[in-house]
């Protein structure tokens, strides 16, 4: 009987618990392993009240794949979790225990100091690292120039303007070494970025990498085209800011004449138009320059919007979770910014390609003839010159010396005249090799003067020319020019005989007045005798004179008639005569017109004459015209 009541009360509780699970099911509309897997969730302990960083990760585990198994409803509160996070999720649990991992913290916080301070140090040995090349590169550049001028011919100088000149050996030079100095940093920095975002980006997705990258080719045609419209206008900017700073220099150098002809309009409307298309060069240069950088964003904000579209796809299918593609989005949106930087700086660079253009073109320009390796030394010259069928033309259609024979000793003293573009200053220049000889050969004291170093053959000169040279120093400097080491009784004698100490003791600083980058605080025949004290200092074995009294007054130039007749004595001379009155007592007198000797002789005889020379020297007291 008790048997019976045992197994009935087993069977009716049987039946009971079989009802209510049915209600319990049916209310909370769960399948029964839906149920079982609810109530295995609330038998999982606490994660503190186990003993083992192994169980607690066990039990993490356990209870989010029991959670898998519930319905929906339950489980759309909570956060979505992706397997490979829900990994590492309890691999760090196994490794921590679940707990705050101070220790792991502060290695990391140490880590990054020291990252910070590495990128910190690596960007100050940069910077030094690139200031050092920069500025190195400019020198070596500007030494190169500066050389170069040197080995050019005086072809080249008289071709073009020397405003031009300066410009490129200060403008031009200058914009070079700012673009080493500033951009050039910035591209390198910009390069490392763009490799460490690609890096940081692969690891989270690869697929979205790869559309990102896919916008390069976008932003390389982008820059090489607007990069190719934008070089001929920095290259037109940088020309005319050439000859804006040749004519400015031109002005102001001859702004007396400029303003005693009534010019300042055509100088000024002259400015202007150089100006106006300085101007369009530029603008047109700074607005593709300006151009670049919103096509860039625009192509940066395409594939923005890609991976925002395709990233918010792989967070719906559980690829990716809602912090990766954030991650992903701020490292796509952080990728973009050193493209347009190197961009920007790679459509700037073209300024400085321009200016690199203008340079280098000098440096390539053709240069003088070099010396022969095996150059004659005159030890002890005289001064014993021969023109020997010398030919010579600056243009090759343009024929100017054709055949000139010519012997002068030493002690001779040669008159040069005729007519403005007869050649005289040509004959000059090929006496000190300003210009090769085109034919024939010229020899001082039987040397051809093409097997001396021209340095050696200019020192044997004196010249002392129409136009006065001074620079910017003292009267005594200016003097001590024309020899080296000069001691302060040469500099004194050299001044006397020019009769230019008299009025240099009577500046307030004497010897030691500073004479100004125009030498205009002292007068026009001041200027005059000082070269012609520089000349006498330099004791040359030759002496050009090219009108060297025009600039004093009568009373000085017979003082300097006569001091010159001191200096010319043993020496062979050549005199440039524009007023033939002061050549009348030269033992010989060329008389050269369209680059050849068409009259020889003295003063006398050639009067008798009555040729070419006599018309000239009666033209001028007559009052005729040549």
């Amino acid at each position: 009987m008790q048997a019976q009541l045992a197994a009935a009360k087993q069977q009716a509780e049987a039946k009971v618990k079989e009802s209510v699970g049915k209600a319990a099911l049916e209310k909370s509309k769960m399948t029964q392993a839906q149920f079982d897997a609810l109530k295995e969730i609330a038998s999982v302990p606490y994660l503190s009240a186990l003993p083992t960083n192994g169980e607690k990760a066990d039990a993490v585990k356990k209870l989010f794949d029991l959670m898998k198994k519930l319905p929906s409803e339950y489980t759309e509160k909570m956060p979505s979790v992706s397997q490979s996070n829900l990994d590492k999720g309890v691999g760090d649990v196994r490794k921590y225990g679940g707990s705050i991992p101070f220790g792991e913290i502060w290695k990391t916080l140490v880590r990054l100091l020291a990252v910070f301070g590495l990128g910190a140090l690596c960007t100050f040995a940069m910077q030094f690292l690139m200031s050092d090349v920069a500025q190195k590169t400019v020198n070596t550049l500007r030494r190169e120039v500066d050389e170069k001028l040197e080995r050019l011919p005086l072809r080249y100088f008289d071709s073009h303007a020397s405003g031009d000149i300066l410009s490129r050996m200060t403008n031009d030079i200058d914009t070079i070494s700012t673009t080493l100095q500033q951009n050039l940093t910035q591209v390198i920095t910009s390069l490392l970025q763009i490799v460490g975002y690609i890096w940081m980006m692969v690891t989270i997705n690869v697929v979205l990498t790869l559309i990102v990258l896919a916008t390069l080719p976008l932003y390389m045609v982008t820059t090489l085209v607007i990069a190719k419209r934008s070089q001929k206008y920095y290259a037109s900017q940088q020309k005319h800011l050439g000859q804006l700073s040749s004519h400015a220099e031109e002005m102001f150098a001859g702004h007396v004449v400029v303003k005693a002809f009534g010019r300042e309009k055509k100088s000024a409307g002259t400015f202007r138009a150089v100006n106006d298309e300085l101007y369009g060069a530029g603008w047109k240069a700074q607005f593709f320059s300006g151009i670049l950088m919103p096509l860039m964003n625009f192509i940066g904000n395409v594939g923005y919007v890609l991976i925002a579209v395709i990233g918010g796809i792989f967070v719906t299918k559980e690829y990716l979770n809602l912090g990766d593609i954030v991650s992903f989005i701020s490292y796509a949106k952080s990728f973009s910014q050193p493209i347009v930087m190197t961009a920007n700086i790679a459509n700037v660079i073209q300024s400085a390609v321009a200016c690199a253009e203008r340079v280098f073109e000098m440096l390539d320009e053709k240069e003088q003839i070099p010396d022969a390796e095996d150059a004659v030394t005159l030890r002890e010259p005289k001064g014993n010159i021969r023109f020997d069928h010398v030919r010579f033309r600056y243009l090759e259609d343009a024929p100017l010396i054709e055949d000139m024979n010519l012997d002068v000793r030493q002690g001779d003293t040669v008159a040069i005249v005729g007519p403005t573009g007869a050649g005289k200053t040509t004959l000059v220049n090929l006496l000190m090799r300003f210009y090769e000889i085109g034919g024939g050969s010229l020899t001082f004291d039987g040397v051809d003067i093409r097997k001396m170093k021209r340095g050696d053959l200019r020192t044997m000169f004196g010249m002392v020319l129409q136009d006065t040279w001074l620079f910017n120093g003292t009267i005594r400097e200016n003097i001590a020019y024309g020899k080296e080491n000069a001691s302060e009784e040469q500099i004194v004698r050299a001044a006397k005989a020019a009769h230019a100490d008299r009025f240099i003791r009577s500046l307030p600083q004497g010897y030691d007045t500073v004479l100004n980058e125009e030498a205009s605080n002292i007068s026009q025949g001041q200027k005059q005798l000082l070269t012609i004290a520089r000349a006498i200092l330099a004791n040359p074995v030759v002496l050009i004179l090219d009108e060297a009294t025009s600039n004093v007054d009568t009373r000085t130039e017979v003082l300097i008639q006569k001091a010159m007749s001191t200096l010319m004595k043993g020496r062979t001379n050549f005199v440039i005569a524009h007023r033939l009155s002061t050549i009348r007592d030269a033992q010989m007198i060329l008389v050269m017109n369209h680059g050849s000797i068409v009259e020889k002789g003295t003063h006398r005889s050639l009067l008798e004459k009555g040729g070419f020379y006599a018309e000239l020297y009666n033209s001028q007291f007559a009052g005729k015209e040549i």
